[in-house]
């Protein structure tokens, strides 16, 4: 079986007969307060029971069983430095549901912890409230498995809401650097040295150096409930006291808890570390849940480099930050690789180091890494400056997707912002790539860098700076002057880089657009009620720059394009009628225009005759009645003062032709003439510039085969 190398801090020691034993725990923290008067320990309970080994030595059984509640398990053995060559697992029954999980691998050797450990063991498994276990161990025919193996099952004690908090100190949007150590550590003092490295500064710094970038929100331990009287040890420090690099790991727990739980599962590995396995504290520095959430890890004060124990060989010049849950094969969230952008940029920018470099460390073992790399106890050797675990280490840890994304991360934390798109420039209006304003505009625009590592967006006016909003923000408004300008937005990282979008022309004026052509009504052909009219608005608007659209006011309301020049309108006849316009620009400015006009119908009966003329009888009529006549020259005509005017007429297929003098000149011959009958019809219309006397004359033609034709009276506009 090949052998496996995961992530975690290290391994611990126990022995078995298949009795469940209950380890006692120093001192009762869980009455005592903590000092920021919120937060308490919270006690955890762990129990160990001995598994049945076969006689060969290769293979051994926890048969299945009840137990007190747990929420964590691992499997350890009674020598630290032993290794397992076995396939490890591991089931639980759902206290709340009595459902027996599906089996679990326990993974095994993430390579020795630190110097006084007093057992070996796999990774912590949180498997959430249970009440049942079962284990089978499969090793080897030629490997023998160590002496003393038993399972370790930790209850991390539950807290209320309010016992669990993040520090008070540090927002998730800080815009200062912080000094000091955090809430809830231990004041440094001289300590032993750790595994595997030489000997570690005896003290914290005096003060923190200010970071490069702001610190983000780090629950202390005392936020998450940390019983300090399980690890009564003082922090260790490097013997540098510099942090070249951070090291990304993941727990390789369960991804099912939730983010309520993950305080709990913090306290679990806390457990698990000290109390199984026998560490001074937690291995890591920093653990990060699903949801984002940055707890501190092993004491001794956030902003100092205290010596951890997750990365043999490598302790000594790094920083360890871990992921709650497995991510073999899914990366963790969104959220939860921020926030380890977010720890790690700010804990090597205390030092001054590049997220996204390179950094030279110098092995402190012998070793080697999951790409098979190895090298000797001294050797220099140069690494990203955030690695995974599996770069320092023969570990799969932080699984395969999670390893994938760590130059995602360096990008995150050492900037400048990715994605930066300036999608739309909103003004009064747009044509092609250019707004138009007669004031301000707003600019959009979108990134896929996370926003918790935009320190601000500048907009940017023909290069300078104009306005400056949050790093939060996704648009922002700004003035301008008359003219052309060229616009865009510069997003500063929180380390200072920064990005800008693309430009994007802006013309900002003020002139208001001009209807060159007033706007003036005319009659048109078509059918004439009482009520209706048929008429045309016409109107030409321009504009200086760019005219986007005219619209109608009144008596009704419509838009039209900036290519459009008139309407078709109804007008109600004997009642004057007011048409309305607004003519608007790109930039917003405006202009208006109006005017009005009655529409008269001139009955059959009020015009001149001659000749013969028969009258005729109809509701289809205009006022219910028409002439007729089929004689030739015969004439009727009207008289009026206006700017426009329409002859109505009757038309069936046997319809004749008509003639049309206006002040006595003959403008046209009328055919009326249709193979559907109608009536009311406006068949001819002449428009004038202005208003006028006006004579307007219909003279019948005869046509051969088809003589008649039958008038409704005529239409003019005053």
């Amino acid at each position: 079986m090949r052998r496996r190398w995961w992530c975690a801090a290290a391994l611990t020691a126990a022995t078995v007969t298949g009795a469940l034993v209950v380890q006692g725990v120093p001192g009762d923290s869980s009455d005592s307060a903590a000092d920021d008067g919120k937060s308490r320990p919270v006690r955890s309970t762990d129990r160990a029971a001995e598994l049945t080994v076969a006689a060969d030595g290769t293979s051994a059984r926890l048969a299945q069983r009840d137990t007190a509640d747990f929420s964590l398990l691992g499997l350890s053995w009674s020598d630290p430095s032993a290794r397992v060559a076995a396939r490890i697992e591991a089931r639980a029954r759902d206290a709340r549901t009595g459902t027996w999980s599906q089996w679990l691998t326990l993974d095994t050797d993430n390579g020795p912890g630190e110097d006084g450990a007093t057992r070996g063991g796999t990774e912590p498994a949180w498997v959430g409230p249970s009440d049942g276990v079962e284990v089978r161990v499969d090793g080897k025919a030629s490997a023998k498995l160590p002496a003393g193996l038993r399972l370790d099952m930790i209850d991390p004690g539950s807290a209320t809401g309010s016992d669990v908090e993040p520090d008070a100190t540090a927002s998730s949007t800080a815009a200062t650097p912080t000094n000091g150590s955090s809430p809830g550590t231990a004041t440094p003092s001289p300590a032993a040295p750790a595994a595997g490295s030489a000997s570690a500064t005896p003290t914290a710094s005096a003060g923190a150096p200010a970071s490069t970038v702001p610190r983000p929100a780090i629950t202390s331990r005392a936020g998450w409930g940390a019983d300090e009287s399980i690890s009564p040890q003082e922090p260790e420090y490097l013997p540098s006291g510099r942090i070249k690099a951070v090291t990304v790991h993941h727990t390789v727990g369960s991804n099912a808890y939730t983010c309520a739980e993950a305080p709990a599962v913090v306290r679990g590995i806390y457990a698990y570390h000290v109390k199984t396995l026998g560490w001074r504290d937690i291995g890591y520095n920093f653990l990060v849940d699903k949801c984002g959430t940055v707890y501190e890890g092993r004491k001794g004060g956030v902003d100092q480099p205290v010596l951890g124990a997750h990365t043999y060989g490598f302790n000594t010049q790094t920083a360890g930050v871990s992921v709650l849950g497995t991510y073999t094969d899914t990366a963790p969230s969104t959220a939860a690789m921020t926030s380890v952008a977010r720890i790690a940029a700010w804990k090597l920018g205390l030092y001054g180091v590049d997220p996204n470099g390179t950094t030279t460390l110098t092995a402190g073992a012998t070793g080697g890494n999951f790409s098979g790399k190895t090298w000797a106890l001294g050797t220099r050797l140069e690494f990203p400056t955030i690695i995974g675990h599996r770069d320092g280490f023969n570990t799969e840890c932080p699984g395969t997707a999670f390893y994938a994304e760590l130059p995602t991360i360096r990008s995150w934390a050492a900037g400048p912002v990715t994605g930066l798109a300036l999608k739309s420039v909103t003004g009064s209006g747009t044509v092609g790539s250019t707004a138009y304003t007669n004031a301000s505009v707003t600019l959009n625009w979108s990134i896929t860098s996370p926003a918790a590592f935009v320190s601000r967006y500048e907009v940017l006016v023909d290069g300078e700076v104009a306005a400056t909003t949050a790093g939060t923000a996704t648009s922002a408004k700004v003035t301008l002057a008359v003219g052309t300008h060229k616009v865009a937005v510069r997003a500063v990282h929180q380390s200072g880089r920064s990005t800008t979008s693309a430009t994007a022309t802006v013309v900002a004026e003020t002139t208001a657009p001009t209807f060159s052509s007033k706007p003036a009504p005319a009659l048109r052909t078509g059918t004439v009620s009482a009520t209706a009219v048929p008429l045309t608005l016409k109107w030409k608007a321009t504009d200086s720059a760019a005219l986007k659209e005219v619209r109608l006011t009144a008596p009704a309301t419509a838009t039209y394009g900036p290519t459009t020049t008139s309407t078709l309108q109804n007008a109600r006849s004997g009642t004057a009628t007011t048409w309305s316009l607004k003519a608007y620009d790109q930039a917003g400015n405006t202009a208006t225009a109006s005017v009005s006009g009655t529409p008269v119908i001139l009955q059959e009966t009020s015009a001149t005759r001659s000749g013969t003329w028969s009258a005729k009888s109809s509701y289809s009529y205009l006022g219910g009645k028409s002439y007729t006549s089929r004689t030739r020259n015969s004439s009727l005509s009207w008289t009026f003062t206006g700017r426009s005017a329409a002859w109505v007429v009757s038309r069936t297929s046997a319809s004749g032709q008509a003639y049309v003098y206006v002040d006595g000149t003959k403008v046209a011959t009328v055919d009326l003439r249709s193979t559907t009958t109608s009536y009311r019809n406006a068949i001819w219309a002449k428009t004038w510039s202005s208003s006028g006397k006006h004579t307007v004359k219909i003279v019948v033609a005869a046509t051969s085969g088809r003589p008649t034709v039958t008038t409704d009276g005529l239409v003019y506009l005053k």
